[in-house]
């Protein structure tokens, strides 16, 4: 793995990074559609759906919201929250990371990684005890990604489709 560029920055999304963010998204949405259709089917041009959601978390301090720069040109993004356990369980709470987008031509330079860790650092430092996340069946690199990072595997998600 290349290390980062020195001109590449990672910092935390504004408010008005939402719309270079967007494009991501839909990226994104549609490798999830295309490994999954049943479990990832999108309705139309479900980046639109995510503006305001990410306007939100731009704002907010329970979540984290994660730009990588090239020359003011935004090239990944990694979107966390803070969530609620149901209340059966010790953990009250926990962060889940819901999304990590690295353009294809700056992956395997150690972007996502260093998203990831800081993602857990500023976890750590909210005071979060737990950090989840889902990862597709087909995506492999991912899951090496973030076993890299320390996370392991807690549970398999399992699905059935059913006709009406």
């Amino acid at each position: 793995m290349q290390q980062i560029p020195e001109f590449m920055l990672i910092r935390s999304a504004t408010t008005t990074d939402v719309p270079a963010v967007l494009p991501m998204v839909a990226k994104i949405c549609a490798l999830h559609e295309s490994w999954d259709s049943a479990k990832y089917g999108f309705l139309t041009h479900p980046e639109q759906r995510y503006e305001q959601w990410l306007t939100r978390l731009a704002n907010s301090e329970r979540s984290i919201f994660l730009v990588s720069e090239n020359e003011g040109q935004l090239v990944a993004f990694l979107v966390a929250t803070v969530e609620r356990e149901i209340p059966i369980y010790r953990l009250q709470e926990f962060a889940f990371i819901h999304d990590i987008w690295v353009e294809p031509e700056y992956r395997q330079k150690g972007i996502a990684r260093q998203m990831v860790m800081l993602s857990v650092e500023r976890f750590h430092q909210m005071g979060v005890k737990q950090i989840r996340l889902d990862t597709a069946a087909a995506n492999e690199a991912s899951r090496r990604l973030f076993a890299s990072c320390g996370f392991r595997f807690s549970i398999i998600e399992m699905l059935i489709e059913l006709s009406h």
